[in-house]
């Protein structure tokens, strides 16, 4: 039995589209895998405290920190739904990460334990900030949790999920972008559908 971790943590509980998309992962990953279990944390409905002194020092003898690592260290496979606010991951994701990230525990050791865990990322974004657009130097979700994920934990299967342009069907100057940014979506589904399915089967097996 194969376990999948999954992080939600856009603000808005309805029509959030890395929600959706992580919904329709974890959708998939069921049908697949329907002995599976499935852990599931919404940071922003339930935020994690800010890491203070306290916590830091202590490392993994913290009850929260030990605790975080102990959901991570379980899993088979990481779910992350990180949208895109001002320019970066949202607060209560890199709440998570400080928590979790214990260095000399689970992070920053030569034998990474997470070093083979698989993280898929559902990065979702108002606008685009693909390489050759006008904004392709203020990405800062796909950059950091790569470089994060892979320098503290070693992590090295790191699968990003991208849909672009969400907020084209509200912002009536990006209205001749909404074509765009509907085949963004069916393709980041796609993806997200046939990434669990075959993630699923593999760790299952």
């Amino acid at each position: 039995m194969a376990t999948l971790l999954h992080l939600d943590s856009a603000v808005f509980p309805e029509g959030s589209a890395s929600r959706d998309i992580t919904a329709s992962f974890v959708q998939s990953w069921r049908e697949q895998h329907p002995e599976g279990k499935v852990v599931y944390r919404d940071l922003a409905a339930t935020p994690l405290p800010h890491l203070n002194v306290a916590a830091a020092a202590a490392g993994a003898d913290d009850a929260l920190r030990a605790e975080l690592a102990a959901e991570l260290a379980e899993a088979d496979a990481v779910l992350i739904g990180a949208p895109m606010y001002n320019f970066t991951i949202p607060s209560t994701l890199k709440a998570w990460l400080d928590q979790v990230i214990i260095v000399g525990h689970n992070a920053g050791i030569p034998d990474a334990p997470l070093a083979a865990t698989p993280f898929t990322i559902v990065a979702s974004r108002g606008g685009s900030y693909a390489a050759g657009t006008p904004r392709e130097d203020c990405e800062f979700v796909q950059n950091y949790l790569e470089k994060v994920l892979s320098n503290m934990f070693g992590t090295t299967q790191i699968d990003f999920i991208v849909p672009e342009l969400t907020l084209a069907h509200t912002n009536p100057g990006m209205a001749d972008l909404i074509p765009l940014a509907e085949a963004s979506r069916a393709k980041a589904e796609e993806e997200a559908t046939q990434k669990a399915k075959v993630l699923a089967t593999r760790l299952a097996a």
